[in-house]
């Protein structure tokens, strides 16, 4: 019978066991559903016969929190959620969050900051030199020395800091089940260290295998030119079919060596994941706190790919899905959709379909199915590789399947769509059918910016595409007689973006008549390029230095131009055009961003202070006197 995978020794006795092979401990709470990695990890290794029993949200202050089920047979695991826990705690201004979406009622502070770390020292601390694999985006991103921007540091591998044995780096499908296999045949955990995908800690490097010697962690740490250098070598071989085995030395600590990441899932492994017996809800025991939050934005949505070949500067994909876009088929995706129309509370809105990119439903071209991702080119950027397979055909006829299914009222891609993809399909076939079935009044892109030199260090194309895309979408809307906008992410502060490059941006906005909700300043976190700029002033792709704006103000400038209408940000408007030059933009004419502050009038002798004055208030105050007789007479009457 379908159920839920323990989350307490009395469901484990309900199922006959007397101990779990593994123990799953995770910082979101327990939501049985694909979209959250715990779920696919636990239901994968429960299809190969093993049996996983899940802690979340253990209390990391309590010894006796990560005990419910004593020592599993075979390992820890270890997950700090489908977020990382500090993007999860603190904004990029670093205040603390005020919810937490993966918590029951959003409750937060149910999970420690850097839970990866907090977690496994306490499981060390309780049971010793028991096996500990942790995997998922926090353990993944900080799999070697990492620059920490909660901390301003340049961390070490999480590895050397938790204590655990392996990293399951990306999705970790192949290489969970390998290193189960490993553990449940005797394998050492020590000895486990030929799995792709994965990293672990060693005293000393094998010699009979090829690899690559990163600069070492002190070196990364004190030079930021090392670990700018150390950066482009780990980018360089983050493609299966490419990428070396690296190693990176912590001194008397000994080695972390990262394995070649594990080959992407073939369409029927896909579908065998997506197929995997869920639940497809949160656990019944955070019914009373009104569930879990998160679980809303991806209850009714379907998941058509992964990987992305867009290759964003700022985005960690590249490190943790990978360049080549994996698909699950038709089939397996309608099946799933017919499954949602059979839910209680669905209403007939599918609300996205799609992944990364949503329009990405194939590889980038035909050699990366076998050779891989290039090195030293993307599929996208400056402009689309010759080799670029373009083409919607595939994604449209996934799109029209999921919308003549019976009880399905519309089919929403809310998950974004690659404007520069879709102005490079010869075809306008997909653009009409997006506009006439799959847009709920606005449609969201990322153009990012408008500055050549801020959209060159970010990876995304000129701002001249987007705006012939722009262009594109509103004629096409005009064409089905509909009413639909779009709405552009647009980024602050991001690395390469000086004060004259905002007041660009601004005036684009100026032009277009569009003034942002919100704004998202640059965050930085682990192992994205822009990361790396960010702390080293360096592009580790060309070694250019790059100017960086870091200090608080100067963010808080940056931010404003982009929502330069609104009065609260008048003073700092002013500031930021004087600062970049462009007072030609304070003034009344239709190009100005701002209007010039009005003079404070001259200071006035208070009333009262000059002898005309006197003479004023002493008649108002006989004037009174007489009015209040009148209307004293007037009451006696």
């Amino acid at each position: 019978m379908r159920d839920f995978l323990p989350v307490c020794r009395a469901d484990m006795e309900r199922r006959g066991w007397e101990q779990p092979d593994f123990v799953y401990v995770i910082g979101d709470a327990y939501v049985d559903h694909p979209s959250f990695g715990p779920a696919i990890i636990s239901r994968l290794l429960e299809s190969r016969g093993y049996k996983v029993a899940l802690i979340p949200q253990p209390d990391w202050r309590d010894e006796k929190s990560i005990q419910v089920f004593g020592p599993p047979k075979l390992a820890f695991l270890v997950c700090g959620g489908n977020m990382d826990s500090m993007v999860n705690h603190y904004s990029v201004s670093r205040r603390r969050r005020e919810t937490d979406a993966y918590t029951p009622g959003g409750v937060m502070g149910r999970r420690p900051d850097r839970a990866v770390t907090v977690y496994c020292n306490l499981i060390r601390k309780v049971y010793g030199q028991i096996p500990i694999v942790i995997g998922g985006i926090e353990a993944s991103l900080r799999r070697l020395s990492h620059y920490d921007y909660w901390s301003d540091q340049v961390k070490r591998s999480v590895l050397i800091d938790s204590q655990a044995d392996i990293v399951s780096c990306g999705m970790g499908e192949h290489s969970v089940i390998e290193i189960a296999e490993a553990l449940e045949a005797g394998i050492p955990v020590s000895q486990i260290t030929y799995v792709a995908g994965t990293a672990y800690r060693t005293k000393s490097l094998p010699e009979d295998l090829p690899l690559e010697l990163l600069p070492d962690h002190e070196a990364v740490r004190t030079d930021k030119r090392a670990y700018a250098q150390s950066f482009r070598i780990q980018y360089r071989n983050t493609d299966p079919f490419r990428g070396k085995r690296m190693a990176e030395s912590y001194g008397s600590r000994g080695y972390v060596v990262v394995n070649p990441p594990a080959l992407p899932l073939s369409e029927t492994e896909m579908d065998d994941v997506y197929a995997l017996p869920y639940m497809r809800a949160w656990h019944p025991m955070y019914d009373k706190a009104g569930g879990i939050p998160a679980f809303s934005e991806v209850k009714f949505s379907l998941v058509s790919n992964r990987g992305c070949f867009g290759g964003c500067s700022f985005c960690a994909l590249t490190f943790h899905q990978g360049r080549i876009v994996q698909t699950r088929s038709h089939d397996s995706i309608e099946a799933e959709a017919r499954l949602l129309t059979g839910l209680a509370d669905f209403k007939g809105y599918i609300h996205d379909v799609g992944g990364p990119t949503a329009d990405f439903r194939m590889p980038a071209c035909e050699k990366q199915r076998t050779s891989g991702a290039c090195p030293d080119r993307q599929c996208l950027f400056p402009s689309p590789c010759p080799n670029l397979k373009v083409s919607h055909g595939d994604y449209r006829r996934l799109l029209k399947r999921l919308r003549e299914i019976p009880g399905v009222k519309r089919v929403f891609i809310r998950s974004g769509i690659r404007f520069d993809y879709v102005m490079a399909d010869k075809d306008d076939g997909f653009l009409r059918e997006l506009c006439a079935y799959h847009v709920s009044g606005q449609l969201k892109v990322a153009p990012e910016h408008i500055s050549p030199e801020v959209l060159k260090r970010m990876g995304k194309p000129e701002a001249g595409v987007y705006l012939a895309f722009a262009e594109k979408y509103r004629r096409m809307n005009e064409r089905l007689g509909k009413k639909q906008y779009l709405v552009p992410y647009l980024m602050s502060s991001h690395p390469g973006c000086t004060m004259k490059d905002a007041v660009l941006l601004a005036e684009y906005l100026r032009d277009t008549g569009h003034m942002p909700e919100q704004v998202q300043d640059f965050y930085p976190t682990p192992s994205t390029l822009s990361t790396c700029m960010y702390h080293t002033g360096l592009d580790p792709r060309t070694m250019e230095r790059v100017y960086v704006p870091k200090s608080p103000h100067e963010k808080a400038l940056q931010r404003a131009l982009i929502q330069y209408k609104l009065p609260r940000n008048r003073k700092l408007v002013e500031e930021a055009l004087r600062l970049a030059g462009r007072e030609d933009l304070i003034g009344y004419g239709p190009k100005c961003l701002i209007r010039p502050e009005r003079p404070k009038a001259a200071p006035t002798e208070p009333a009262g202070q000059t002898e005309r004055g006197r003479e004023r208030k002493g008649r108002r105050r006989e004037g009174g006197k007489k009015k209040a007789t009148i209307r004293n007479r007037h009451k006696k009457k």
